[in-house]
């Protein structure tokens, strides 16, 4: 809880409550130093993306307010200026208020208010809390309500931060590409349920993974078209009581300008006050791609195990001392990290679901843990994906030998053999092959089924990686499934 230096020069402020001493000094006023008092929660500060885009949303009210007519120009021109100190970084040690609070981002709401209002005031000749110059609710909030300020800046930083993780993914993307051409010629063994099953490339599989993050950069476009439908102009409910018809038509408008992100106003402001399935959304692709960051995390780690008694097939660069007591381990660390990022995340995800299904009729009071909690997926997810491509993909190596030698002992490729020899035979020559340990080629070499150049193009590890075999000219001479059966 924050504690007021009575040594320090305070002022007396008042609210529908009381009055209340503020430190002199302070952009803040009573309203922001209740909600202190009243939600120590967290003992973090609201994120600063977060506070960057409430004053662009107030910046954009104090334009539009004076374009109607409702402020006059010298008012305005000084809550811009402040705005824009805000959106620059500035005075950010002056919204005190915790990330979770009651009252549905009241708390947010009025700091930012008290905030803007006292440093126009100050840039107007005044001393801080002379609300006559400027007010915090009758100016700088004029024509808003929380309902409709808070959830529309808590979309504006969700773009602001998905952009930021897309980025992230872009660069993901471009890295696995890469790999999967680095290793397009590395065979090795293919695994369903952790055994031997058909071999595969080793780029092959960084493709794949390639392909799961292409999804995932097109389901951030989705998450950002969801979040560009702000319910500015709903006010309380989102029936627009108290505000002008003309702000009602320009408030998006400019704060699409002023954020330069292709923002657009609700269809149905009620609808937008009330419901969050919006977040819900968001929150599901943010888990989606944490999901998909998590398995190829898995792969990787085991595929990397060993680095001489587990699969060893490729090798991840070592970034740190695996151990304060083996000497010379080295652990998969980041896909570690990013493995414990996505459960985080999804974590998260159920306390937004909940949050968004508690909503009760005209308002939902819950997005300050919905913010909180979808912020920091966001955040977290993007600076796993930044360590991941920089610590880890791009440094991994291929152990084309151990690969190779694998899939030439493995009795999988016996899948290969049975359309020329039958499921039943191939069958029995697998579990001979596992009980005895001989090759797959000598049983069937033994055996007479075929040939050794008929072994030697239906067993080509490459030649089994893509479909199509059965039509290249070779396989025309190969004997049916019947004559050899």
């Amino acid at each position: 809880m924050m504690r007021i230096d009575k040594t320090k020069k305070l002022r007396t402020e008042h609210d529908s409550i009381g009055t209340k001493e503020v430190p002199l000094d302070a952009y803040f006023g009573v309203q922001t130093l209740r909600a202190v008092e009243n939600f120590n929660i967290t003992g973090m500060k609201m994120h600063p993306e977060l506070i960057a885009s409430i004053a662009q949303i107030k910046k954009a009210a104090a334009i539009t307010n004076y374009e109607i007519g409702q402020l006059d120009k010298k008012r305005a021109d000084a809550i811009v200026k402040a705005c824009d100190e805000i959106i620059a970084g500035k005075m950010l040690d002056q919204f005190i208020v915790d990330p979770i609070q009651g009252g549905a981002g009241t708390s947010l709401n009025m700091n930012a208010n008290e905030v803007i209002a006292n440093r126009a005031i100050e840039i107007l000749g005044g001393e801080k809390g002379n609300y006559t110059i400027v007010n915090p609710n009758d100016h700088v909030n004029y024509g808003q309500s929380t309902n409709d300020v808070f959830p529309s800046c808590g979309r504006i930083t969700a773009i602001k931060l998905l952009n930021k993780a897309g980025q992230q993914l872009e660069r993901l993307y471009k890295a696995l590409v890469k790999k999967a051409e680095e290793f397009d010629d590395v065979i090795k063994m293919g695994r369903t349920q952790l055994q031997d099953a058909i071999p595969i490339r080793l780029g092959q599989e960084f493709r794949a993974y390639s392909t799961a993050i292409r999804r995932d950069i097109a389901r951030f476009e989705s998450a950002k078209q969801e979040m560009s439908k702000l319910n500015m102009g709903g006010t309380a409910i989102g029936t627009g009581l108290n505000a002008d018809i003309q702000y009602c038509q320009k408030i998006v408008k400019n704060i699409a300008l002023i954020s330069g992100l292709p923002l657009v106003q609700a269809y149905d402001l009620i609808d937008a006050t009330q419901n969050l399935d919006g977040y819900t959304f968001v929150s599901g692709v943010v888990k989606a791609c944490a999901v998909n960051l998590s398995k190829m995390s898995n792969d990787l780690r085991l595929m990397s195990s060993g680095p001489r008694t587990g699969f060893g097939e490729i090798h991840l660069p070592e970034k740190q001392n695996g151990s304060s007591i083996m000497p010379g381990k080295v652990n998969p660390v980041i896909p570690e990290v990013v493995n414990q990022v996505a459960f985080n995340i999804i974590g998260n995800d159920m306390t937004i679901t909940m949050a968004a299904e508690a909503g009760q009729l005209e308002l939902n009071a819950f997005e300050p843990i919905i913010f909180y909690n979808l912020f920091q997926s966001i955040e977290t997810l993007a600076n796993a994906i930044h360590t991941l491509v920089d610590n880890c993909i791009t440094g991994i190596t291929a152990n084309t030998e151990r690969c190779r030698n694998m899939v030439e002992k493995s009795v999988g490729i016996i899948t290969a053999i049975c359309p020329f020899v039958g499921y039943e035979k191939a069958a029995v020559l697998a579990k001979e092959a596992i009980k005895t340990g001989a090759s797959i080629r000598d049983l069937i070499l033994r055996d007479g089924l075929l040939t050794k150049e008929q072994l030697d193009v239906i067993l080509n590890p490459y030649s089994m990686t893509e479909p199509g075999i059965c039509g290249k000219p070779l396989f025309m001479k190969l004997p049916a499934i019947q004559n050899k059966a």
